[in-house]
């Protein structure tokens, strides 16, 4: 395997999720990207990535359970970073803030993405 960085962007907002994916792989990083929660899940298991970027509210599976199978499954080998609009009162994102790595508000902050996201080989 080569010393890519693969990284899984995650929001049923196809425009932001597109927009994000371009961004990483003009950084350098191996986007992937997936529309809700259940194509989410099928493409970590075989694409494999080292981190995923996922918004906390979407159909089907939700960021949430994403991150509880993520987390049951990988243990901490990947980095999961969660991303919302909702506040962070709100029950289900305190939730899922309890299994990432790390969580950015929309509009995400550049500058604390690039913080986040695993540093490339």
């Amino acid at each position: 395997m080569s010393d890519e960085v693969r990284v899984v962007v995650v929001d049923d907002h196809v425009d932001g999720a597109e927009s994000l994916a371009e961004l990483l792989t003009f950084n350098g990083y191996c986007v992937k990207t997936a529309h809700d929660g259940i194509e989410a899940w099928e493409l970590i298991q075989a694409f494999q990535p080292l981190c995923v970027l996922f918004d906390i509210n979407m159909p089907g599976i939700d960021g949430a359970e994403l991150s509880r199978r993520l987390r049951a499954t990988y243990g901490n080998e990947m980095v999961l970073i969660a991303i919302t609009g909702a506040p962070e009162d709100d029950e289900q994102v305190m939730e899922t803030f309890a299994r990432v790595d790390y969580y950015l508000q929309k509009p995400i902050n550049l500058a604390r993405l690039q913080v986040a996201l695993p540093p490339l080989n």
